[in-house]
């Protein structure tokens, strides 16, 4: 963290469609040079101008200007502040020099990236660095996949509260959802799967739960990739589209946490599937908004989200906990994690070392309590 910063943030990206949500979400609840001082940025002036009249918000919100593609320009902006929030993605084709910058000038970067080729190029090549200058990277810092990362580690906090210790198998099942995937989360997809025609070998990087753990590889995990009974719930499940990012950072956090659930710990997540129960992810297949397009605002508040995640004893005990969302996945309840993140970050978690983390591994219950108290994401026992 840049301690001496001008702002304790920059959002970058903020004339996007999910930019702009988060600069909302600050300007609402924060106002303008209150506790949490922050910036409008993004590569065009007059751009950015517009979307801040737009907003309503005051016509002394800071804007900062900066190309993604230019490295000067991402250097000084990244030193003015003590964490940058970017939506600029795909991230693979725009994030590469905007984490570079952070990672040299000890500047927190916090995204939404649901890019685990990228994510995996990240850790492989600024990691050291980061560690080095003090600067916390923060991928995944949206719907992918913080309702799932801390939805694991509070069912094991739970399990060690309830049942004495950690369990070693946690299973996560969307139990209703309604609302709809970004444009830019279309694009991030489209991206990867031509950067895999590109290079297949990238395919088992995607298909290996453990492909953000460089250096250890754990069991077998559960597939997921058909429908069963899940006795738990006494319902049926089948896949979940975002499975294949969410758990590579489950387990990226449990090593990063020295494994406190154990090296063979196992994790899967399933979506019901209820005729009639409300799990429309919507904005698939046709019709899909481009980036920087989205739902309007009744939209957003219309959307949820249910997830329960069941941790499962060797000895037969249960712990079930939930996660709700207040709003639709993809939009508003994003908008407001990513905003809080990195406000726990800053000022929560000063004390975090540098280096490439995940949400829930640097900042656990500070980041439950506060997603709990502001951003509308509660996290509740169940049994």
């Amino acid at each position: 963290m840049n301690p001496n910063a001008e702002f304790d943030l920059i959002v970058y990206g903020a004339t996007g469609y999910t930019g702009r949500l988060v600069a909302e979400y600050l300007a609402q609840r924060y106002g303008i040079g209150g506790e949490v001082k922050w910036a409008m940025g993004g590569r065009s002036a007059a751009k950015l101008a517009q979307v801040r009249d737009e907003m309503g918000a005051p016509a002394e919100t800071p804007l900062v200007v900066a190309d993604a593609e230019d490295a000067a320009e991402l250097d000084v902006m990244v030193r003015r502040a003590k964490a940058i929030v970017t939506t600029v993605g795909p991230y693979q084709l725009y994030g590469d020099k905007l984490v570079a910058a952070c990672a040299a000038a000890g500047t927190d970067y916090l995204d939404l990236c649901g890019e685990p080729n990228w994510m995996a190029h990240v850790i492989a090549t600024h990691d050291a660095a980061a560690k080095a200058s003090g600067a916390r990277i923060l991928h995944s810092c949206g719907f992918d996949s913080i309702p799932f990362e801390l939805g694991v580690y509070f069912a094991e906090e739970t399990a060690k509260a309830k049942l004495g210790g950690p369990v070693p198998r946690v299973k996560g099942r969307i139990r209703a959802m309604r609302g709809g995937l970004s444009g830019g989360t279309a694009a991030s997809g489209a991206a990867t799967m031509a950067a895999i025609q590109k290079d297949p070998s990238l395919i088992a990087l995607m298909m290996n739960p453990f492909a953000l753990t460089p250096g250890f590889q754990g069991p077998d995990q559960p597939p997921g990739n058909a429908v069963e009974h899940d006795p738990d719930l006494g319902v049926d499940v089948g896949p979940f589209m975002m499975a294949a990012i969410n758990t590579k950072n489950v387990h990226r956090s449990n090593a990063l946490m020295g494994h406190p659930w154990g090296k063979d710990f196992a994790y899967d997540e399933m979506s019901v599937v209820v005729p009639g129960a409300p799990t429309e992810f919507t904005g698939m297949g046709e019709g899909m908004p481009k980036p920087g397009e989205g739902p309007s605002k009744a939209e957003r508040e219309a959307g949820f989200y249910d997830i329960a995640f069941i941790g499962l004893a060797p000895d037969g005990r249960k712990v079930r906990v939930s996660v709700k969302g207040d709003r639709d996945p993809g939009y508003g309840s994003t908008s407001k994690m990513l905003a809080e993140a990195a406000i726990c970050l800053i000022r929560d978690r000063p004390d975090v070392a540098g280096g490439v983390w995940t949400p829930g591994a640097a900042m656990g219950m500070q980041l439950v309590d506060r997603l709990g108290a502001n951003a509308g994401v509660t996290f509740a026992v169940e049994a």
